[in-house]
């Protein structure tokens, strides 16, 4: 899929978005109204990369509460007034445009944005036994047995991770 690039999400891309998170995600369900209420909330952390052929992957991100995780498939009422770091909802690529630095690239600008708007971290939790690629893009996994219970309802897998900026 050549000539993707990233750029800003519309209510016009959240049809494809679902059908790119189906693919991603197939174990870790959420309707197109969760990616929406998402895109509402806090637009500036939604993008899609996109092409002439579609879209061809998602990430979302918004404000929220270090340790403190959304359920699958939630809708949120508002960013909390005491968010202290960028949560990393999703971030999700078709199979076809894995390896070509594309989540790099939508990673480093998210942390890069974070940064400049004072945020001192980007929080998500890693699914699909995906830890050994977060640890590469600079995440941390968080040891907080705590998490063990929030974490439940995303697969023995998943693992709360941070990356600090």
């Amino acid at each position: 899929m050549p000539d993707l690039i990233w750029r800003a999400m519309t209510p016009e891309d959240l049809d494809d978005v679902s059908a790119v998170a189906a693919v991603g995600f197939p174990d870790h369900f959420e309707d197109r109204a969760c990616f929406a209420n998402r895109l509402s909330l806090h637009p500036q952390g939604c993008r899609v990369l996109a092409g002439e052929t579609g879209l061809a992957g998602y990430i979302v991100a918004y404000p929220w509460r270090r340790g403190a995780i959304p359920p699958l498939n939630s809708r949120i009422d508002a960013i909390p007034d005491d968010a202290d770091v960028i949560y990393l909802h999703d971030l999700a690529l078709l199979p076809a445009t894995r390896g070509a630095g594309h989540a790099r690239t939508a990673i480093e600008a998210l942390s890069n944005e974070a940064a400049a708007a004072g945020w001192p971290a980007v929080a998500l939790v890693a699914v699909n036994a995906a830890e050994a690629f977060w640890t590469r893009h600079g995440f941390v996994t968080d040891p907080d047995p705590d998490l063990r219970t929030k974490l439940a309802t995303y697969g023995p897998d998943a693992r709360y991770m941070v990356r600090a900026l």
